[in-house]
Protein backbone atom coordinates (compact mmCIF):
# COMPACT_ATOMS: atom_id res chain seq x y z
CA UNK A 1 0.00 0.00 0.00
CA UNK A 2 2.84 2.39 0.90
CA UNK A 3 4.50 1.65 -2.43
CA UNK A 4 1.33 2.49 -4.38
CA UNK A 5 0.93 5.80 -2.50
CA UNK A 6 4.58 6.68 -3.26
CA UNK A 7 4.08 5.86 -6.95
CA UNK A 8 1.07 8.14 -7.31
CA UNK A 9 2.70 10.98 -5.34
CA UNK A 10 5.73 10.89 -7.62
CA UNK A 11 3.54 10.71 -10.71
CA UNK A 12 1.64 13.77 -9.52
CA UNK A 13 4.98 15.51 -9.04
CA UNK A 14 6.32 14.48 -12.46
CA UNK A 15 3.20 15.34 -14.50
CA UNK A 16 3.44 19.16 -14.18
CA UNK A 17 7.12 19.01 -15.12
CA UNK A 18 6.30 16.91 -18.18
CA UNK A 19 3.59 19.40 -19.13
CA UNK A 20 5.99 22.34 -18.73
CA UNK A 21 8.63 20.62 -20.86
CA UNK A 22 6.01 19.95 -23.55
CA UNK A 23 5.21 23.68 -23.65
CA UNK A 24 8.93 24.46 -23.97
CA UNK A 25 9.23 22.03 -26.87
CA UNK A 26 6.25 23.54 -28.68
CA UNK A 27 7.59 27.06 -28.16
CA UNK A 28 10.83 26.21 -29.97
CA UNK A 29 11.13 25.84 -33.75
CA UNK A 30 11.48 22.20 -34.83
CA UNK A 31 15.13 21.13 -35.24
CA UNK A 32 16.64 20.57 -38.66
CA UNK A 33 17.59 16.98 -39.50
CA UNK A 34 21.01 16.25 -37.99
CA UNK A 35 23.63 15.94 -40.72
CA UNK A 36 27.38 16.01 -41.03
CA UNK A 37 27.35 19.77 -41.52
CA UNK A 38 24.59 21.15 -39.29
CA UNK A 39 24.37 21.87 -35.59
CA UNK A 40 20.80 21.63 -34.44
CA UNK A 41 20.71 22.47 -30.76
CA UNK A 42 22.19 24.65 -28.06
CA UNK A 43 25.78 23.92 -27.06
CA UNK A 44 25.48 25.20 -23.47
CA UNK A 45 25.40 22.80 -20.54
CA UNK A 46 21.73 22.44 -19.48
CA UNK A 47 20.52 24.37 -16.46
CA UNK A 48 20.30 22.41 -13.20
CA UNK A 49 17.37 22.78 -10.78
CA UNK A 50 17.01 21.43 -7.24
CA UNK A 51 15.62 17.87 -7.03
CA UNK A 52 14.75 17.57 -10.75
CA UNK A 53 18.25 18.38 -12.08
CA UNK A 54 18.18 19.02 -15.84
CA UNK A 55 14.99 17.06 -16.48
CA UNK A 56 13.34 19.94 -18.36
CA UNK A 57 16.22 20.03 -20.87
CA UNK A 58 16.24 16.24 -21.13
CA UNK A 59 12.54 16.17 -22.02
CA UNK A 60 12.79 19.17 -24.36
CA UNK A 61 15.61 17.49 -26.34
CA UNK A 62 14.42 13.90 -26.21
CA UNK A 63 13.68 13.73 -29.96
CA UNK A 64 17.22 14.78 -30.90
CA UNK A 65 19.06 13.56 -27.81
CA UNK A 66 22.10 12.21 -29.69
CA UNK A 67 22.81 15.49 -31.48
CA UNK A 68 22.06 17.56 -28.35
CA UNK A 69 24.62 15.74 -26.20
CA UNK A 70 27.10 15.71 -29.11
CA UNK A 71 26.90 19.51 -29.46
CA UNK A 72 27.54 20.02 -25.75
CA UNK A 73 30.55 17.69 -25.83
CA UNK A 74 32.04 19.49 -28.84
CA UNK A 75 31.72 22.82 -26.97
CA UNK A 76 33.37 21.43 -23.84
CA UNK A 77 37.17 22.01 -23.56
CA UNK A 78 37.63 18.51 -22.09
CA UNK A 79 34.97 16.88 -24.34
CA UNK A 80 33.30 15.75 -21.12
CA UNK A 81 30.35 16.96 -19.06
CA UNK A 82 28.01 15.72 -16.32
CA UNK A 83 24.25 15.57 -16.92
CA UNK A 84 22.17 16.01 -13.75
CA UNK A 85 19.17 13.71 -13.76
CA UNK A 86 16.26 13.76 -11.31
CA UNK A 87 16.66 12.97 -7.61
CA UNK A 88 20.46 13.28 -7.54
CA UNK A 89 21.27 10.79 -10.31
CA UNK A 90 24.27 11.71 -12.51
CA UNK A 91 25.44 10.66 -15.97
CA UNK A 92 28.87 11.64 -17.25
CA UNK A 93 29.25 11.89 -21.03
CA UNK A 94 32.60 11.93 -22.81
CA UNK A 95 34.04 12.13 -26.31
CA UNK A 96 37.62 12.15 -25.03
CA UNK A 97 39.79 9.20 -26.24
CA UNK A 98 41.97 9.19 -23.10
CA UNK A 99 38.85 8.90 -20.93
CA UNK A 100 37.49 6.10 -23.14
CA UNK A 101 40.84 4.27 -22.78
CA UNK A 102 40.57 4.65 -18.99
CA UNK A 103 37.00 3.28 -18.88
CA UNK A 104 37.46 0.39 -21.28
CA UNK A 105 41.01 -0.68 -20.45
CA UNK A 106 43.00 0.99 -17.66
CA UNK A 107 40.21 0.81 -15.09
CA UNK A 108 38.01 -1.76 -16.81
CA UNK A 109 37.26 -3.68 -13.60
CA UNK A 110 35.64 -0.57 -12.09
CA UNK A 111 33.07 0.06 -14.85
CA UNK A 112 30.31 -2.52 -15.21
CA UNK A 113 26.96 -2.66 -16.98
CA UNK A 114 25.43 -1.69 -13.66
CA UNK A 115 21.93 -2.00 -12.14
CA UNK A 116 20.39 0.90 -14.10
CA UNK A 117 21.08 -0.66 -17.51
CA UNK A 118 20.38 -4.22 -16.35
CA UNK A 119 17.02 -3.17 -14.93
CA UNK A 120 15.98 -1.42 -18.17
CA UNK A 121 17.04 -4.34 -20.38
CA UNK A 122 16.41 -7.39 -18.23
CA UNK A 123 12.95 -8.16 -19.63
CA UNK A 124 14.34 -8.16 -23.18
CA UNK A 125 17.98 -9.34 -23.02
CA UNK A 126 17.91 -11.14 -19.66
CA UNK A 127 21.35 -12.56 -18.83
CA UNK A 128 22.60 -12.33 -22.44
CA UNK A 129 26.16 -11.26 -23.21
CA UNK A 130 25.26 -7.57 -23.71
CA UNK A 131 23.52 -7.25 -20.35
CA UNK A 132 25.85 -9.02 -17.95
CA UNK A 133 29.27 -8.80 -16.29
CA UNK A 134 31.76 -11.03 -14.50
CA UNK A 135 31.88 -14.85 -14.87
CA UNK A 136 28.60 -15.01 -16.83
CA UNK A 137 29.93 -12.56 -19.44
CA UNK A 138 33.33 -14.30 -19.60
CA UNK A 139 31.70 -17.69 -20.18
CA UNK A 140 29.52 -16.42 -23.02
CA UNK A 141 32.42 -14.57 -24.61
CA UNK A 142 34.70 -17.60 -24.38
CA UNK A 143 32.18 -19.94 -26.04
CA UNK A 144 31.21 -17.31 -28.64
CA UNK A 145 34.83 -16.65 -29.65
CA UNK A 146 34.99 -20.05 -31.41
CA UNK A 147 32.34 -18.79 -33.83
CA UNK A 148 34.73 -16.25 -35.33
CA UNK A 149 37.56 -18.50 -36.49
CA UNK A 150 38.94 -18.24 -40.03
CA UNK A 151 37.11 -21.45 -41.02
CA UNK A 152 33.76 -20.13 -39.73
CA UNK A 153 34.24 -16.77 -41.43
CA UNK A 154 34.92 -18.47 -44.77
CA UNK A 155 31.88 -20.70 -44.32
CA UNK A 156 29.74 -17.70 -43.39
CA UNK A 157 30.65 -15.79 -46.56
CA UNK A 158 30.58 -18.68 -49.01
CA UNK A 159 27.59 -20.69 -47.76
CA UNK A 160 25.39 -18.08 -46.08
CA UNK A 161 25.95 -14.55 -47.41
CA UNK A 162 26.62 -15.60 -51.02
CA UNK A 163 23.61 -17.91 -51.16
CA UNK A 164 21.31 -15.32 -49.61
CA UNK A 165 22.65 -12.70 -52.05
CA UNK A 166 22.28 -14.77 -55.21
CA UNK A 167 19.01 -16.53 -54.31
CA UNK A 168 17.10 -13.77 -52.53
CA UNK A 169 18.47 -10.22 -52.38
CA UNK A 170 19.75 -9.75 -55.94
CA UNK A 171 16.58 -11.22 -57.55
CA UNK A 172 14.51 -8.85 -55.38
CA UNK A 173 16.58 -5.87 -56.56
CA UNK A 174 16.41 -7.11 -60.15
CA UNK A 175 12.59 -7.17 -59.98
CA UNK A 176 12.56 -3.59 -58.66
CA UNK A 177 14.92 -2.54 -61.44
CA UNK A 178 12.98 -4.19 -64.29
CA UNK A 179 9.60 -2.99 -63.02
CA UNK A 180 10.98 0.50 -62.24
CA UNK A 181 9.38 0.43 -58.81
CA UNK A 182 10.57 2.34 -55.75
CA UNK A 183 11.67 0.21 -52.81
CA UNK A 184 9.93 2.12 -49.97
CA UNK A 185 12.47 1.12 -47.31
CA UNK A 186 15.82 -0.36 -48.30
CA UNK A 187 16.82 -0.20 -44.61
CA UNK A 188 14.11 -2.77 -43.83
CA UNK A 189 15.29 -5.01 -46.69
CA UNK A 190 18.86 -4.95 -45.33
CA UNK A 191 17.64 -5.70 -41.79
CA UNK A 192 15.71 -8.74 -42.98
CA UNK A 193 18.72 -9.90 -45.01
CA UNK A 194 21.14 -9.67 -42.08
CA UNK A 195 18.61 -11.30 -39.74
CA UNK A 196 18.46 -14.34 -42.02
CA UNK A 197 22.27 -14.33 -42.15
CA UNK A 198 22.87 -14.36 -38.39
CA UNK A 199 20.21 -16.99 -37.74
CA UNK A 200 21.70 -19.29 -40.37
CA UNK A 201 25.34 -19.05 -39.28
CA UNK A 202 24.81 -18.87 -35.49
CA UNK A 203 21.83 -21.21 -35.03
CA UNK A 204 21.50 -23.22 -38.25
CA UNK A 205 17.97 -21.81 -38.62
CA UNK A 206 16.45 -19.97 -41.58
CA UNK A 207 13.60 -17.59 -40.63
CA UNK A 208 13.16 -16.58 -44.32
CA UNK A 209 12.55 -12.96 -43.35
CA UNK A 210 13.65 -11.66 -46.74
CA UNK A 211 11.08 -13.83 -48.54
CA UNK A 212 8.06 -12.73 -46.56
CA UNK A 213 6.85 -10.27 -43.93
CA UNK A 214 7.52 -11.77 -40.50
CA UNK A 215 5.79 -10.13 -37.48
CA UNK A 216 8.82 -11.09 -35.41
CA UNK A 217 10.91 -8.34 -37.08
CA UNK A 218 8.46 -5.60 -35.99
CA UNK A 219 8.41 -7.02 -32.47
CA UNK A 220 12.21 -6.97 -32.36
CA UNK A 221 12.31 -3.30 -33.40
CA UNK A 222 9.58 -2.29 -30.94
CA UNK A 223 11.31 -4.06 -28.03
CA UNK A 224 14.63 -2.35 -28.84
CA UNK A 225 13.07 1.13 -29.01
CA UNK A 226 10.96 0.78 -25.85
CA UNK A 227 13.85 -0.60 -23.78
CA UNK A 228 16.07 2.23 -24.99
CA UNK A 229 13.40 4.72 -23.94
CA UNK A 230 13.33 3.03 -20.54
CA UNK A 231 17.06 3.57 -20.09
CA UNK A 232 16.94 7.23 -21.10
CA UNK A 233 13.67 8.13 -19.37
CA UNK A 234 13.59 11.45 -17.51
CA UNK A 235 11.54 9.77 -14.77
CA UNK A 236 12.17 5.98 -14.71
CA UNK A 237 9.35 5.59 -12.21
CA UNK A 238 6.87 6.33 -15.00
CA UNK A 239 7.83 3.29 -17.10
CA UNK A 240 8.02 1.14 -13.97
CA UNK A 241 4.48 2.19 -13.05
CA UNK A 242 3.24 1.51 -16.59
CA UNK A 243 4.84 -1.92 -16.38
CA UNK A 244 3.10 -2.57 -13.05
CA UNK A 245 -0.26 -1.56 -14.56
CA UNK A 246 0.51 -3.23 -17.92
CA UNK A 247 -0.50 -0.19 -19.99
CA UNK A 248 0.82 1.84 -22.94
CA UNK A 249 4.34 1.16 -24.21
CA UNK A 250 4.99 -1.38 -21.44
CA UNK A 251 2.02 -3.44 -22.57
CA UNK A 252 3.40 -3.39 -26.14
CA UNK A 253 6.87 -4.31 -24.83
CA UNK A 254 5.46 -7.34 -23.06
CA UNK A 255 3.73 -8.46 -26.28
CA UNK A 256 6.84 -7.81 -28.40
CA UNK A 257 9.15 -9.71 -26.04
CA UNK A 258 6.71 -12.62 -26.04
CA UNK A 259 6.89 -12.77 -29.87
CA UNK A 260 10.69 -12.56 -29.87
CA UNK A 261 11.08 -15.21 -27.19
CA UNK A 262 8.64 -17.55 -28.95
CA UNK A 263 10.91 -17.59 -32.00
CA UNK A 264 14.03 -17.96 -29.84
CA UNK A 265 12.49 -20.98 -28.07
CA UNK A 266 11.52 -22.50 -31.42
CA UNK A 267 15.11 -22.11 -32.64
CA UNK A 268 16.46 -23.67 -29.44
CA UNK A 269 14.07 -26.66 -29.49
CA UNK A 270 14.77 -27.43 -33.14
CA UNK A 271 18.50 -27.39 -32.39
CA UNK A 272 18.03 -29.67 -29.37
CA UNK A 273 16.06 -32.08 -31.54
CA UNK A 274 18.81 -32.02 -34.17
CA UNK A 275 21.46 -32.73 -31.51
CA UNK A 276 19.44 -35.69 -30.19
CA UNK A 277 18.85 -37.21 -33.62
CA UNK A 278 22.39 -36.84 -35.01
CA UNK A 279 25.36 -38.59 -33.46
CA UNK A 280 27.72 -36.02 -34.94
CA UNK A 281 27.08 -32.65 -36.58
CA UNK A 282 28.77 -31.58 -39.80
CA UNK A 283 29.90 -28.45 -37.98
CA UNK A 284 29.23 -26.82 -34.62
CA UNK A 285 27.40 -23.51 -34.74
CA UNK A 286 27.15 -21.03 -31.87
CA UNK A 287 23.92 -22.47 -30.45
CA UNK A 288 25.24 -26.04 -30.61
CA UNK A 289 28.33 -24.98 -28.64
CA UNK A 290 26.23 -23.48 -25.85
CA UNK A 291 23.88 -26.47 -25.67
CA UNK A 292 26.79 -28.94 -25.70
CA UNK A 293 28.64 -27.03 -22.99
CA UNK A 294 26.13 -28.22 -20.39
CA UNK A 295 23.95 -25.10 -20.18
CA UNK A 296 20.48 -26.57 -20.35
CA UNK A 297 18.60 -23.71 -18.68
CA UNK A 298 16.16 -22.73 -21.44
CA UNK A 299 15.78 -19.09 -20.38
CA UNK A 300 19.55 -18.59 -20.36
CA UNK A 301 19.87 -20.06 -23.87
CA UNK A 302 16.93 -17.92 -25.07
CA UNK A 303 18.71 -14.80 -23.75
CA UNK A 304 21.84 -15.73 -25.70
CA UNK A 305 19.87 -16.26 -28.93
CA UNK A 306 18.09 -12.89 -28.63
CA UNK A 307 21.35 -11.02 -27.90
CA UNK A 308 23.02 -12.38 -31.02
CA UNK A 309 19.95 -11.75 -33.18
CA UNK A 310 19.90 -8.09 -32.09
CA UNK A 311 23.63 -7.67 -32.71
CA UNK A 312 23.66 -9.53 -36.02
CA UNK A 313 20.62 -7.81 -37.49
CA UNK A 314 20.90 -4.17 -36.51
CA UNK A 315 24.56 -3.21 -36.66
CA UNK A 316 25.45 -4.38 -40.18
CA UNK A 317 22.15 -3.41 -41.79
CA UNK A 318 22.23 0.08 -40.29
CA UNK A 319 25.85 0.58 -41.32
CA UNK A 320 24.99 -0.35 -44.93
CA UNK A 321 21.88 1.85 -44.96
CA UNK A 322 23.96 4.98 -44.29
CA UNK A 323 26.76 3.72 -46.53
CA UNK A 324 24.51 3.43 -49.59
CA UNK A 325 23.00 6.83 -48.87
CA UNK A 326 26.49 8.39 -48.69
CA UNK A 327 27.47 6.68 -51.97
CA UNK A 328 24.44 8.23 -53.66
CA UNK A 329 25.74 11.66 -52.60
CA UNK A 330 29.38 10.95 -53.52
CA UNK A 331 29.46 9.27 -56.97
CA UNK A 332 33.27 9.56 -57.19
CA UNK A 333 33.58 7.26 -54.15
CA UNK A 334 31.12 4.78 -55.69
CA UNK A 335 33.21 4.83 -58.88
CA UNK A 336 36.40 3.99 -56.97
CA UNK A 337 34.67 1.13 -55.15
CA UNK A 338 33.21 -0.21 -58.40
CA UNK A 339 36.65 -0.08 -59.98
CA UNK A 340 38.12 -2.05 -57.06
CA UNK A 341 35.29 -4.59 -57.10
CA UNK A 342 35.55 -5.34 -60.83
CA UNK A 343 39.35 -5.63 -60.67
CA UNK A 344 39.10 -8.24 -57.92
CA UNK A 345 36.73 -10.44 -59.96
CA UNK A 346 39.52 -11.95 -62.04
CA UNK A 347 42.21 -12.22 -59.35
CA UNK A 348 40.83 -14.17 -56.41
CA UNK A 349 39.28 -17.66 -56.53
CA UNK A 350 37.90 -17.39 -52.97
CA UNK A 351 35.48 -14.76 -51.67
CA UNK A 352 37.22 -14.21 -48.31
CA UNK A 353 40.56 -13.46 -49.97
CA UNK A 354 38.85 -10.97 -52.28
CA UNK A 355 37.06 -9.24 -49.38
CA UNK A 356 40.23 -8.83 -47.32
CA UNK A 357 41.98 -7.06 -50.19
CA UNK A 358 39.18 -4.55 -50.85
CA UNK A 359 41.16 -1.73 -49.21
CA UNK A 360 39.32 1.30 -50.62
CA UNK A 361 35.91 -0.25 -49.89
CA UNK A 362 37.05 -1.00 -46.34
CA UNK A 363 38.13 2.62 -45.89
CA UNK A 364 34.81 3.90 -47.27
CA UNK A 365 32.92 1.69 -44.81
CA UNK A 366 35.06 2.95 -41.90
CA UNK A 367 34.38 6.52 -42.97
CA UNK A 368 30.64 5.88 -43.13
CA UNK A 369 30.74 4.25 -39.68
CA UNK A 370 32.60 7.29 -38.34
CA UNK A 371 29.80 9.67 -39.37
CA UNK A 372 26.87 7.32 -38.74
CA UNK A 373 27.83 4.69 -36.13
CA UNK A 374 25.27 1.88 -35.69
CA UNK A 375 25.63 2.21 -31.90
CA UNK A 376 25.70 5.96 -31.09
CA UNK A 377 26.59 5.67 -27.38
CA UNK A 378 27.67 3.05 -24.87
CA UNK A 379 27.22 3.23 -21.09
CA UNK A 380 28.88 1.75 -18.03
CA UNK A 381 28.29 2.33 -14.32
CA UNK A 382 30.99 3.16 -11.77
CA UNK A 383 31.26 0.57 -8.99
CA UNK A 384 33.26 3.00 -6.80
CA UNK A 385 34.55 6.57 -6.87
CA UNK A 386 37.13 7.38 -9.54
CA UNK A 387 39.04 10.28 -11.09
CA UNK A 388 39.29 10.31 -14.90
CA UNK A 389 42.51 11.27 -16.78
CA UNK A 390 41.08 14.73 -17.58
CA UNK A 391 40.48 15.40 -13.87
CA UNK A 392 36.72 14.72 -13.87
CA UNK A 393 35.37 13.15 -10.70
CA UNK A 394 33.11 10.12 -10.99
CA UNK A 395 31.11 9.00 -7.97
CA UNK A 396 29.97 5.47 -7.28
CA UNK A 397 26.67 4.72 -9.06
CA UNK A 398 27.15 7.33 -11.80
CA UNK A 399 26.54 6.23 -15.34
CA UNK A 400 29.53 6.92 -17.58
CA UNK A 401 28.74 7.12 -21.30
CA UNK A 402 31.23 7.41 -24.15
CA UNK A 403 29.56 9.13 -27.09
CA UNK A 404 30.65 7.35 -30.29
CA UNK A 405 28.62 9.63 -32.56
CA UNK A 406 30.23 12.76 -31.06
CA UNK A 407 33.72 11.25 -31.29
CA UNK A 408 33.27 10.54 -35.00
CA UNK A 409 32.34 14.20 -35.60
CA UNK A 410 34.94 15.81 -33.35
CA UNK A 411 37.19 18.43 -34.93
CA UNK A 412 39.71 17.78 -32.14
CA UNK A 413 40.07 14.18 -33.34
CA UNK A 414 39.50 14.36 -37.11
CA UNK A 415 40.52 17.91 -37.98
CA UNK A 416 38.67 20.76 -39.70
CA UNK A 417 37.43 18.51 -42.52
CA UNK A 418 35.62 16.16 -40.11
CA UNK A 419 32.29 16.79 -41.89
CA UNK A 420 33.58 15.47 -45.24
CA UNK A 421 32.95 11.89 -46.33
CA UNK A 422 36.53 11.15 -47.37
CA UNK A 423 37.69 7.50 -47.41
CA UNK A 424 41.22 8.68 -48.24
CA UNK A 425 41.70 9.79 -44.61
CA UNK A 426 42.04 6.06 -43.83
CA UNK A 427 44.55 5.38 -46.61
CA UNK A 428 48.13 6.04 -47.62
CA UNK A 429 49.39 5.68 -51.18
CA UNK A 430 52.32 3.27 -51.62
CA UNK A 431 54.33 4.61 -54.57
CA UNK A 432 56.47 1.48 -54.99
CA UNK A 433 53.54 -0.94 -54.96
CA UNK A 434 51.24 1.50 -56.74
CA UNK A 435 48.26 0.88 -54.46
CA UNK A 436 46.42 2.08 -51.36
CA UNK A 437 47.37 0.81 -47.92
CA UNK A 438 44.84 0.95 -45.08
CA UNK A 439 45.80 2.89 -41.94
CA UNK A 440 43.89 1.82 -38.85
CA UNK A 441 42.92 4.27 -36.12
CA UNK A 442 43.31 3.55 -32.42
CA UNK A 443 40.20 1.71 -31.14
CA UNK A 444 39.80 4.12 -28.19
CA UNK A 445 39.67 7.05 -30.62
CA UNK A 446 37.29 5.17 -32.92
CA UNK A 447 35.24 2.91 -30.58
CA UNK A 448 32.63 1.94 -33.17
CA UNK A 449 33.30 -1.73 -32.31
CA UNK A 450 34.04 -0.96 -28.65
CA UNK A 451 37.61 -1.51 -27.41
CA UNK A 452 39.58 -3.24 -24.68
CA UNK A 453 38.29 -6.48 -23.17
CA UNK A 454 34.76 -6.05 -24.55
CA UNK A 455 35.83 -5.30 -28.12
CA UNK A 456 33.30 -6.69 -30.60
CA UNK A 457 34.03 -10.33 -31.46
CA UNK A 458 32.14 -10.00 -34.73
CA UNK A 459 34.12 -7.06 -36.14
CA UNK A 460 35.90 -9.04 -38.86
CA UNK A 461 32.77 -11.00 -39.72
CA UNK A 462 30.83 -7.75 -40.02
CA UNK A 463 33.36 -6.18 -42.40
CA UNK A 464 33.51 -9.32 -44.57
CA UNK A 465 29.72 -9.45 -44.73
CA UNK A 466 29.42 -5.75 -45.61
CA UNK A 467 32.11 -5.91 -48.30
CA UNK A 468 30.56 -9.01 -49.85
CA UNK A 469 27.14 -7.33 -49.93
CA UNK A 470 28.56 -4.08 -51.34
CA UNK A 471 30.46 -5.97 -54.05
CA UNK A 472 27.47 -8.15 -54.93
CA UNK A 473 25.04 -5.23 -55.16
CA UNK A 474 27.27 -2.65 -56.89
CA UNK A 475 28.47 -5.04 -59.61
CA UNK A 476 24.93 -5.24 -60.93
CA UNK A 477 22.99 -2.26 -59.57
CA UNK A 478 23.12 1.40 -58.72
CA UNK A 479 21.20 2.31 -55.57
CA UNK A 480 19.65 5.76 -56.04
CA UNK A 481 18.47 7.50 -52.89
CA UNK A 482 15.01 9.10 -52.89
CA UNK A 483 15.64 11.05 -49.68
CA UNK A 484 17.67 14.27 -49.65
CA UNK A 485 18.73 14.62 -46.02
CA UNK A 486 17.63 11.74 -43.78
CA UNK A 487 17.40 12.04 -39.99
CA UNK A 488 19.71 10.00 -37.77
CA UNK A 489 17.63 8.38 -35.04
CA UNK A 490 19.39 6.87 -32.07
CA UNK A 491 18.33 4.26 -29.57
CA UNK A 492 20.60 1.33 -28.59
CA UNK A 493 21.25 1.21 -32.29
CA UNK A 494 20.74 4.02 -34.78
CA UNK A 495 18.41 4.03 -37.76
CA UNK A 496 17.30 6.23 -40.62
CA UNK A 497 14.08 7.89 -39.43
CA UNK A 498 11.21 7.24 -41.84
CA UNK A 499 13.08 4.51 -43.72
CA UNK A 500 15.29 4.65 -46.80
CA UNK A 501 13.29 4.80 -50.08
CA UNK A 502 15.45 3.98 -53.11
CA UNK A 503 15.28 3.34 -56.82
CA UNK A 504 17.32 0.46 -58.22
CA UNK A 505 19.03 0.89 -61.61
CA UNK A 506 20.55 -2.05 -63.46
CA UNK A 507 24.09 -1.23 -64.60
CA UNK A 508 23.63 -3.32 -67.72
Amino acid sequence: MEFEILVWLLLLFATPLWFLATILIKSKPPPSPPSSTTTTTTTTVPKVYPIIGSVLSIIANKHHRIQWISDILHASPSSTFVLHRAFGSRQLFTANPTVVHHILKTNFQLYHKGPTLKCALKDFLGQGIFNTDGPNWKLQRQISSHEFSTHTLRKFIETVVDVELSDRLLPLLDDASRNKTIIPDFQNILQRFTLDNICKIAFGFDPECLLRDVPFTTALTDATIICSNRLNAAFPLIWKTKKLLNVGSEKRLKEAISEVKDLARRIMREKKKELREKETLDSMDLLSRFLCSGHSDEEFVVDIIISFIVAGRDTTSIALTWFFWLLSKHPHVEEEILKEVTQKDTVYPHACEEMKDMVYTHAALCESLRLYPPVPMNSKEAMSDDVLPNGSLVKRGWRVTYHIYAMGRSEKIWGPDWAEFRPERWLSWEEVEGRWRFQAVDAFTYPVFQAGQRVCLGKEMSFLQMKRMVAGILRRFKVVSNVAEPVYGGYFTSFMVGGFPVTIQNRN
